[in-house]
């Protein structure tokens, strides 16, 4: 007996969502080069859906959030209700099955930006308990929505109780992700939630959200001041990171944290990098506007490898901030008399010539002042 093979369906013509994902990420950084190593942080490659599916949604055009203006945190009742129709026809095994990518349909939903299909396909799935499925890359759609910089979405699947603290296969949870970014707004939606994120988690390369925001901000600011990258967009890409190194700290997140590689601070990385504007921003930050106190003195002098921020300071040879980097460090307590494990002073990593040796000048008056002053305070008792 003869069976007629059934016919193929016609290749969908509209672009895949990774092509979306991918050229919204690249409107939004506007060039700037990506600061992470790991290939986690590239949109993940999502279907699209089908031609029906799509003619079908309630698409909102534009899906992309500007980051100064507040998201809105009402669904579209209309489209709500279109959403829940789409849904209630579509056969069971649709919402709920994983491709051979992992992805659920809320997956594609939420990368395509749909916010009432992806949010009553949240429902659906979380009343199976499927809310943080994790396809082959082990983001969540938590993780998408991040990614996507989609922070009504966002909003939306913490409603619903979705793990703020999950991970994906390289560790990033949900706030790396929007720190990486630069992201204030999904960020903020993030902190404000009812039940916290661990601002101390630890991806895979021993950085906490503050060191990825960190940075971040310092390869983004060293494109700026090389020039290499003449978008005027860099600078306001730059105030959205700093925004975010901002809300971390305002919410608890700690300066005093090490990365576990090479146990750098947010400041070792700053002055490592030549960021005079993040070094400027950490050490202004005045203790009472934290949520945690910090003694200035104490995260000034910490030590990555036996190198204090003072001692890297000193070994920007060439930078143009070098002099006024040490200035701030010193102001805020550095101590020059601090040896590394090889034995040297910051004055022993400076420069030759006539810029080191007026910079040695700087870090000799602050060394006699500081044991002028212990013997002052010793006389005194």
């Amino acid at each position: 007996m003869h069976f007629e093979k059934p016919s193929k369906e016609k290749p969908c013509t509209q672009p895949t969502v990774k092509k979306l994902l991918e050229e919204k990420r690249k409107r939004e950084t506007s060039s700037v080069p990506s600061p992470c190593s790991h290939s986690s942080l590239v949109p993940p490659d999502y279907k699209h859906l089908s031609a029906a599916e799509a003619a079908n949604c309630p698409v909102d055009m534009d899906t992309s959030q500007s980051t100064h203006l507040t998201f809105r945190t009402e669904l579209d009742q209309n489209k709500l209700r279109d959403a829940q129709r789409l849904l209630d026809g579509m056969d069971f095994s649709r919402i709920t099955e994983q491709d051979e990518d992992g992805d659920t349909i809320l997956h594609i939903y939420t990368a395509k930006g749909l916010r009432e299909c992806a949010f009553v396909a949240a429902q659906r799935l979380k009343s199976l308990g499927a809310l943080d499925e994790k396809e082959h890359k082990g983001k969540t759609a938590l993780l998408v929505a991040v990614t996507a910089n989609l922070p009504d979405i966002v909003h939306d699947l913490l409603s619903l109780r979705a793990d703020i603290n999950t991970c994906d296969v390289y560790g990033q949870t949900a706030l790396h992700l929007a720190a990486h970014y630069g992201y204030s707004l999904v960020l903020q939606a993030l902190l404000s939630h009812m039940h916290p994120p661990n601002l101390e988690a630890r991806n895979f390369d021993g950085m906490t959200p503050l060191h990825c925001a960190a940075l971040s901000h310092c390869l983004t600011m060293k494109a700026i001041y090389t020039g290499a990258q003449s978008d005027l967009s860099l600078s306001s890409r730059a105030t959205e990171m700093l925004a975010c190194v901002q809300l971390l700290l305002s919410h608890g997140a700690s300066l005093l944290s090490q990365e576990i590689k090479s146990n750098n601070t947010v400041l070792h990385l700053a002055v490592k990098e030549g960021n005079i504007d993040l070094v400027r921003f950490l050490l202004k930050i005045p203790p009472d506007n934290m949520k945690v106190f910090v003694d200035l003195k104490q995260f000034v002098n910490m030590k990555a490898h036996g190198h204090t921020a003072l001692h890297m300071a000193a070994g920007l040879h060439g930078n143009p901030y070098q002099k006024e980097m040490l200035q701030l460090l010193l102001c805020r307590g550095a101590d020059p008399s601090i040896r590394s494990l090889e034995n040297d002073q910051a004055a022993h990593l400076l420069q030759s010539g006539p810029v080191g040796e007026q910079l040695k000048a700087l870090l000799k008056r602050r060394n006699t002042s500081s044991r002028r002053r212990i013997l002052s305070l010793q006389d005194k008792e």
